[in-house]
């Protein structure tokens, strides 16, 4: 995947929090209109922008002074994953991403490509060699970025609104 200079990732701060929030909105309303469940349940909402960031788990992407997606990046937490209905492909420490969405105005531009190609190297820089990840069933525009990116289907989660399909992907150094 080639690399894209002009975005960076960079941990989000409390000044974000306005701009993330609109950016988590128009995912939401966007996974409404193409008639997925997820989040469409009162969550993400602000509160969880703003615990993401001062746990220090917020990250946005930016276009030069602009931001143009966001994510949570949370290094071996994720209660949910202790209990799979399959088997995870390792068992060592592990990278979750969560939250992930892109400003209108940039999708389908490759965006979420890079920003997951900024996560590996995000957790290798780290020395974690595991992402996983999970996603509604119906989010097809994820599940099609999982595939094409090499992430595996390893069975299913539970979260709080239900059941989720969960995919892991093991770096190399």
């Amino acid at each position: 995947m080639a690399e894209n200079p002009e975005l960076k990732l960079r941990k989000a701060q409390p000044s974000d929090a306005q701009e993330i929030w609109e950016i988590l909105q128009q995912a939401i309303e966007k996974r409404r209109f193409d008639g997925s469940l997820q989040w469409q349940d009162g969550y993400p909402n602000p509160e969880t922008v703003k615990n993401d960031i001062e746990k220090g788990a917020g990250f946005v992407l930016k276009n030069g002074l602009q931001t143009v997606a966001y994510s949570a990046l949370i290094f071996n937490d994720e209660p949910a994953y202790s209990s799979i209905d399959g088997k995870w492909l390792s068992d060592g420490d592990f990278l979750v991403i969560h939250r992930v969405a892109v400003s209108e105005e940039f999708r389908g531009k490759g965006v979420i490509k890079e920003m997951f190609r900024l996560f590996e190297e995000y957790a290798l820089q780290n020395n974690v060699f595991s992402i996983k990840v999970d996603t509604n069933f119906d989010n097809t525009p994820m599940l099609a970025i999982l595939e094409k990116l090499g992430y595996t289907y390893c069975g299913k989660v539970y979260v709080r609104s239900g059941e989720r399909m969960a995919f892991e992907k093991i770096l190399k150094k």
